[in-house]
């Protein structure tokens, strides 16, 4: 099954699925890929994440409910997800804006958010550089920070803000953004803030070593100011290149972004010039 493929049957799963209890791992099993990539190329593919996808998709049917049944509120609550009718109300009012009551009673105007359809459209016709290496195990050394995925595009960018504060760029400057997830199974996942280790060095407190696993490579080259080159080469990966690829599939459940000094360009890491990579394993189909 191809990678798009496999997206449209996770999605049908969610739809078919919708009131019972779904985990991420079930659902990435239907695009027959880790939960790890499967949870991140969603993201890329279509701009939110899994989760988000759910509880809006939950909200609307909820608030359809709202409008054409007599169906009690703590009923509609339980049947999407919801434990109290306190949550579902806090729920429902951040995403429509009125609480389920003013829905029922006054005909409060709902959002609706429609289920995803995946289509096929000719796109490309762009040059990605990348080139697949073997590489031996290495280790690194830096900081580290376990997020939810639902939460961690949003926080990771706070983690280095607060890296550089804290001086600990002194020690670690960040040659490597780092994500692993060795089960490619759970719902978070750890993430560094690293440099390659220098053997027999003393580990200071607060920083961690870890070894990345000999694995063959995917690297792609990103050029030009972060994050925006680094997001664009992303989702690319996702939509052009993985649902292109006869070769190779994605192997383990590490991600890593490789970034160059910033002091060797005019503008640092706004350049136009300035060369990142991303760096993802994988295995031969």
């Amino acid at each position: 099954m191809g990678w798009i493929e496999g997206i449209s049957e996770a999605i049908d799963y969610i739809e078919e699925n919708i009131t019972e209890e779904l985990t991420i791992d079930n659902i990435a099993k239907q695009a027959h890929v880790s939960t790890f990539y499967f949870q991140k190329g969603f993201a890329m593919l279509c701009g939110f994440t899994v989760g988000e996808y759910i509880r809006q998709r939950r909200l609307t049917l909820a608030a359809s409910e709202l409008v054409f049944t007599d169906n009690k509120i703590i009923d509609i609550a339980l049947k999407y997800g919801y434990d109290s009718p306190d949550s579902f109300t806090k729920a429902f009012t951040r995403f429509h804006g009125v609480t389920p009551t003013a829905v029922r009673k006054d005909g409060a105007m709902i959002k609706s958010y429609a289920s995803l359809k995946i289509k096929f459209s000719l796109e490309g016709g762009y040059i990605m550089d990348y080139k697949i290496i073997e590489k031996e195990a290495f280790t690194v050394m830096g900081v580290s920070r376990m997020y939810k995925y639902d939460s961690g595009s949003s926080e990771i960018p706070q983690f280095w803000e607060e890296h550089f504060q804290s001086g600990k760029g002194e020690i670690v400057c960040g040659m490597y953004g780092v994500c692993i997830d060795e089960s490619m199974g759970s719902d978070e996942f750890e993430y560094l803030i690293a440099d390659d280790y220098i053997a027999s060095t003393e580990v200071p407190e607060g920083f961690v070593t870890k070894v990345i696993p000999k694995h063959t490579w995917a690297i792609f080259a990103c050029k030009g100011p972060m994050p925006k080159a680094l997001h664009d080469v992303n989702q690319k990966i996702f939509s052009e290149w993985l649902p292109n690829c006869k070769d190779y599939e994605i192997a383990a459940g590490y991600n890593i972004e490789m970034y160059t000094n910033t002091a060797d360009y005019p503008k640092g890491n706004q350049d136009e010039n300035y060369y990142s990579e991303i760096w993802i394993p994988v295995r031969k189909k």
